[in-house]
Parts: C-alpha cells; sequence; structure tokens
C-alpha cells in the first residue's frame, strides 16, 4: 500500500471496504470491524485518520500494532489475522490494518462480559459503513458454505414452489412473510431460505434494518 492508495481511499471516504480510526480507543471496538471485515469482503483500517478524512497521524506504530493484533487473537473467534503496514503521509505515519474475507467464516465477537461469565457471541458483517450484528440466517449461510461444511442435499416441496411463485409476481420476500405466506414456523423458514441461498437459487440481502431475499440473477 503506498501514498497513493491513502489518497484514493481518503477521497472515498469510509464505505464498505474502508474506516477510518483516528486512533485505537479501544481493541474491543477495532475487534467488531476486523470481524465484519474478515465475514464480509474485506477491508482496510486506516489508523491515524479521522472520521473526516483529515490526517492526524499514530503516536507510535509498534503500540497501534500490538493492540490491532490483541483484538484480532482476544476479541475473535477463529482469530483474525491481519496484513499490517505502516505508510508515511505528509510527514505523518499511518498505520494500515488490511483484512482479507476470509475462507474460515463466520468469525464470532468474543467477550465475557455477563455476570455468570459465560461468552457473549455476536456475528457481525459490513454494511455500508457500519459493523452490524448479523442475523440468525447469515450466520447459517456462513456455515453451511464453509468450505469444511458437509454436502447438502434439497428438495423442492410444496412450500418452495409458493415461494418461487410469489417471486415471480413481487421480486423479494422477508423471512416473516414467507412464515405468513405458508404458516410454518421462523425455524423451519429459515432452514428453507439457507438452503436455497446455498444451493445458489436465492440470493441474501442485508441492510441496517431488514433482510430479504430475491431470485439469484
Amino acid at each position: 500500500m503506498n501514498y497513493r492508495d491513502i489518497d484514493l481511499m481518503i477521497d472515498q471516504g469510509e464505505g464498505a471496504r474502508t474506516e477510518f480510526k483516528r486512533k485505537i480507543s479501544s481493541p474491543k471496538k477495532i475487534a467488531r470491524t476486523m470481524i465484519s471485515f474478515a465475514n464480509s469482503g474485506g477491508g482496510v483500517i486506516l489508523f491515524g485518520v479521522d472520521d473526516d478524512g483529515t490526517i492526524v497521524g499514530v503516536e507510535s506504530e509498534k503500540t497501534e500494532i500490538e493492540l490491532i493484533r490483541t483484538a484480532g487473537v482476544i476479541y475473535a473467534d477463529p482469530s483474525v489475522v491481519p496484513s499490517i503496514e505502516v505508510i508515511p503521509y505528509r510527514g505523518k505515519d499511518i498505520v494500515a490494518a488490511i483484512i482479507e474475507e476470509s475462507k474460515d467464516k463466520p468469525h464470532y465477537y468474543v467477550e465475557k462480559e455477563n455476570g455468570d461469565g459465560q461468552p457473549n457471541d455476536r456475528v457481525y458483517i459490513r454494511v455500508k459503513d457500519r459493523s452490524i450484528i448479523a442475523s440468525n440466517e447469515m450466520v447459517n449461510i456462513m456455515h453451511e458454505q464453509n468450505p469444511s461444511a458437509a454436502p447438502m442435499t434439497i428438495t423442492i416441496g410444496n412450500n418452495e414452489r409458493r415461494l418461487f411463485d410469489y417471486l415471480e409476481e413481487h421480486e423479494r420476500i422477508t423471512l416473516k412473510a414467507f412464515m405468513q405466506l405458508v404458516n410454518i414456523s421462523e425455524r423451519r423458514a429459515s432452514r428453507i431460505f439457507v438452503n436455497l441461498v446455498r444451493a445458489g437459487i436465492l440470493q441474501i440481502h442485508t441492510g441496517e434494518t431488514e433482510e430479504y431475499y430475491t431470485m439469484t440473477g
């Protein structure tokens, strides 16, 4: 990564693949961002850059790097290990943490914080310029798409055919709407959607408020 790469990212601003951090205020927050990139399409976190793109630089490259690595090991399961570069930029140093899309999805954010000492595990994904908690369906899709997942079989029954008929007319559907359409439980509806996404028949669309599904292509 070089001077021109930094220029381009700053011009484009924060988004689905880029986040700016003035400094590391908390390894926990950094871990959530790193996890969201690993679970999505990958991304870059620039440390020493303010939210508005102002270059402030980092005070200690060594400290920032240690905190980044700690965040990816302590608060992520499996661990997220980014490539880290220090880039001189206009007389200041920027630290770039480059996170590739993972083959070991889903990565969980793990933190023992409740009273009984049990871990609170969440999966984060990247949507636009935010890291958000993934739905159960998205987490299950990541599990099923993992290369180590067992081979799948899929059966097209009456519920699936009614779903396809609906999508021919309405183009999109939510989990709740499908449950009401065919009068089945959330668990069963979720399993149908996960299988159809894994088979490449449906596509999941994740937003900040509501997920929906469409036919692929």
